[in-house]
């Protein structure tokens, strides 16, 4: 469980601070807790379509010794949400999606914006 949410947190959040790599796991241990989503990490993280770091095979890179993100995933399965309870996130500057955009945003840590439904 912390394996594969700390591969997440690497795939889509590495370089960035502490706080954002665990608000990339609250928004999965949000969506575990949501009844719009399935209700465990693996079926969060292996929902087709939902991570481009799935799809393109980055969740599978190897991750750094020195590396934060397994820190990161156990403080977010143990509740730790800086997004205030965010079910998705998505990097401004990457994304094309006009539905992302239209999400109510909660917060912003560093390149990534954490939001809501409206």
């Amino acid at each position: 469980m912390v394996e594969l949410l700390a591969r997440l947190i690497n795939a889509e959040a590495r370089g960035e601070s502490y706080s954002g790599q665990v608000a990339v796991g609250a928004v999965i241990m949000n969506r575990v807790k949501s009844p719009l989503f399935p209700n465990t990490i693996a079926g969060v993280i292996y929902s087709p379509g939902q991570f481009s770091s799935v799809t393109d095979g980055q969740i599978n890179l190897p991750i750094e010794e020195d590396s934060s993100v397994y820190m990161a995933a156990q403080d977010a399965i143990n509740g730790v949400d800086p997004t205030s309870g965010a079910l998705y996130f998505y990097n401004p500057s990457k994304t094309k999606s006009k539905w992302l955009f239209s999400l109510q945003t909660v917060t912003t840590i560093g390149k990534h914006v954490f939001a809501k439904e409206n």
